[in-house]
């Protein structure tokens, strides 16, 4: 074990007598409860020091990437300096810069393994880490995180954060790849004083493998912009695809690539044609695949409506009947979030982290990754149910607004930072450690009926997430 690793867990004996939560790294600190309203004008002091941040991203764009941009438009401007580096590409660099983030373009930083490329990323972060002296280094996704790690180990870095926006390894990929994969990780994993996963099984899935030790993982939900999510279906969005308002509409939102599986979607909406043919299905989002997709449709004699990428993505997300997911694996995807946050009734692929969000018959619909029969038996109970299908979406609504809220998130990650550095940090309730038996906020049965508090706050919003009785689903 390394000897500069932190302890991120109370021992035993330590849980018990603080009821087994982590206490807070300093118990009513004083400073900023003290007035000063009262005071003449004082002369000049001094800035507080802030604490200077490095995110490290391999693709600053998509899942990991907006879950990224929305932690470092959160944090504190007042204790943070915040810096992002990552490849070049993608339109969330821009956002980060007129929000006052400093950025930091890699070159020659691509996601998939290249010694050369890959060594001289590692000697850029070395060099930046080493000039500007971050406090703390918080890395993304595969490649990052480990080329970011190693670099702030070997510039003996405070503090060094990793998030677990999924898994880097998966069962579709060679067995010798997948055995490198998990052995780099498994590398830099002394190198790490805390991680953070977007969900439950994925922290699980972490310590199974051995990425991560146990207890040193954190479940903080990977916000988004709730803002911008509309609530209830838009019916222009089907009059710009030219669809009718009176017809069901089956549709995805992502990329077109091997993860997503599109052509398990092309197959499941072929059969569910055959049972309703008055049904509409749509793809929207652009990737490798679509010509695939196109030429499965036309093999299959299936009208599926290819839109391309629409920056309007959750408005026409809005208007499905369905929301179908069929990934082959997938961390806890955003489309998936945003879909659920939507009200939309959601079918989903069993993969990692999605069966923490998608409950079958409390938010939600699952199948087999693979399956497109079961993906369709699905949607076909979906439709046939719509009273019901419109609960489930109601009730997954409520629980992402209140849970994958970006101030919760950024709370939690502040107070992660703080309890590394032995500082107060904010009032938010600590994160959750996660041992491969612990899912901790997302524990099955959490669901109950929705109600108010005494106090007239809506209950989706401030505790505990509206929820339907599964006895009702036949």
């Amino acid at each position: 074990m390394n000897g500069r690793r932190r302890r991120a867990s109370l021992l035993p004996t330590e849980r018990k007598a603080t009821g087994g939560r982590l206490p807070p790294a300093a118990v009513a600190w004083p400073g900023g409860s003290f007035r000063r309203d009262d005071l003449p004008e004082l002369p000049p002091q001094p800035a507080p020091a802030r604490i200077k941040v490095l995110h490290v991203i391999t693709k600053f764009w998509a899942g990991a990437g907006g879950n990224t941009l929305l932690t470092v438009l959160g944090s504190d401007p007042a204790r943070y300096e915040t810096w992002v580096a990552g490849c070049r590409g993608g339109p969330l660099w821009a956002r980060a810069e007129r929000a006052g983030v400093v950025t930091v373009r890699l070159e020659r930083f691509h996601e998939f393994i290249s010694p050369v490329n890959d060594l001289f990323v590692l000697v850029q972060l070395i060099r930046l880490i080493r000039r500007e002296r971050f406090v703390i280094v918080h890395t993304h996704s595969a490649k990052a995180g480990f080329l970011g790690r190693l670099a702030a180990w070997l510039c003996h870095t405070p503090v060094v954060v990793h998030t677990l926006h999924g898994l880097p390894f998966h069962d579709h990929m060679s067995a010798l790849r997948r055995r490198l994969y998990l052995l780099l990780d498994r590398l830099v994993r002394p190198m790490t004083d805390a991680f953070l996963a977007v969900a439950p099984q994925v922290a699980r899935e972490a310590v199974e493998r051995r990425i991560a030790s146990p207890g040193d993982v954190a479940v903080v939900p990977s916000a988004v912009e709730l803002d911008e999510i509309p609530s209830d279906p838009d019916p222009a969005a089907r009059v710009d695809l030219g669809i009718p308002s009176d017809v069901p509409l089956i549709g995805t939102v992502g990329r077109l690539e091997y993860q997503k599986a599109p052509l398990d979607f092309v197959r499941m909406a072929a059969r569910v044609a055959a049972v309703r043919p008055d049904a509409r299905f749509v793809m929207v989002g652009e990737g490798p695949l679509a010509a695939d997709a196109e030429a499965e449709a036309r093999r299959l004699s299936v009208e599926v409506r290819l839109v391309g990428f629409r920056p309007d993505a959750p408005r026409i997300a809005s208007s499905f009947d369905v929301f179908v997911i069929s990934s082959l694996y997938e961390g806890l995807g955003r489309a998936l979030t945003e879909a659920v946050a939507s009200g939309r009734p959601v079918v989903a692929t069993a993969v990692n982290g999605v069966p923490d969000l998608i409950e079958p018959g409390c938010t939600g619909l699952l199948a087999p990754p693979g399956d497109p029969a079961a993906l369709a038996d699905c949607v076909l109970w979906m439709l046939a149910h719509p009273a019901e299908a419109a609960r489930m979406g109601a009730t997954g609504s409520g629980h992402v607004r209140w849970m994958f809220d970006p101030a919760l998130m950024c709370a939690l990650i502040d107070q992660t930072y703080c309890r590394l550095l032995g500082l107060p940090g904010s009032d938010a309730e600590p994160p959750p450690t996660t041992s491969a038996a612990s899912v901790g906020p997302w524990m099955s049965g959490h669901w109950r009926s929705p109600g108010r508090f005494p106090d007239g706050r809506d209950e989706a919003r401030n505790g505990t997430p509206p929820a339907i009785d599964r006895g009702d689903i036949q």
